[in-house]
């Protein structure tokens, strides 16, 4: 048996329509499972679903462009509808998609950043997952993967309300597992450091910007999004039956 075959498996991937959601798609899909690919553009969508038909298709369909915009609770319905419509059921929800629209102290933070940050990071998981596990308890068996951040585990004097809301992704793994793990479904967070994605740009796009990103982490370099892959097809997997509740860092040693 391969640990890691999600042949017959569906899995909505939110925010996948570039850096790290994007990996995510292609390796479930390489690992045999059909994937919803799901952003607030319809267009991107159909090319990156395309573009993962093509690759691993032989033929069938086994990525569905659905968009969504997570902040609205009729639309997060409307994905999973629209998903079971397509793939008959949900097996796996990783959910990446989340937002930062303020950077700086927050003593100047305007509330409406605040709420908008919580409301697109914490809260449209918490939609989802309500809307998604039903069916998960039904079968005795799901994995809910939220992406969330280095940031949620350390204070930042410019990201204040993304690291709370990534701390919250964290605590809402765990809760998670705590209620429904006696119905099989497991729970887990990644937690990414510094990866090469247009949401990090400012970050590693100047050299001597990302020099100084990377100084403190071991392996001294930035990490590519394909690197946060590969831990979500293993907590999907059979290779993840046993492992709930858990924050997964992968930040290439930046906090060894």
């Amino acid at each position: 048996m391969n640990l890691f075959d999600l042949t017959g498996k569906t899995a909505i991937v939110t925010g996948s329509t570039k850096g790290i959601g994007e990996a995510i798609a292609h390796r479930l899909a390489e690992h045999g499972a059909q994937v919803v690919v799901s952003s607030r553009k319809a267009d991107a969508c159909e090319k990156v679903a395309g573009d993962i038909n093509a690759k691993y298709g032989k033929g069938k369909t086994v990525a569905a462009p659905i968009p969504c915009n997570i902040n609205h609770k009729e639309q997060l319905q409307q994905l999973v509808d629209q998903s079971r419509k397509t793939f008959g059921r949900i097996d796996i929800l990783v959910c990446n998609a989340a937002l930062n629209p303020y950077y700086g102290p927050m003593s100047g933070m305007p509330d409406e950043a605040f709420d908008k940050i919580m409301g697109a990071n914490v809260r449209s998981n918490h939609w989802l997952c309500q809307m998604v596990l039903p069916e998960m308890v039904e079968r005795k068996d799901g994995s809910v993967i939220i992406v969330s951040s280095i940031g949620g585990l350390r204070g930042s004097p410019v990201l204040g309300a993304y690291c709370i809301s990534k701390a919250a992704d964290m605590q809402l793994a765990r809760n998670l597992a705590v209620e429904y793990g006696q119905h099989g479904i497991r729970a887990n967070c990644i937690a990414p450091g510094l990866i090469r994605t247009d949401f990090a740009r400012a970050l590693w796009e100047n050299p001597e910007t990302l020099k100084r990103s990377t100084a403190g982490a071991a392996l001294r370099r930035i990490g590519e999004p394909d690197e946060i892959a590969g831990a979500a097809v293993f907590l999907a997997s059979k290779a993840g039956a046993f492992t709930t509740g858990q924050t997964f860092v992968i930040d290439g040693g930046a906090l060894a």
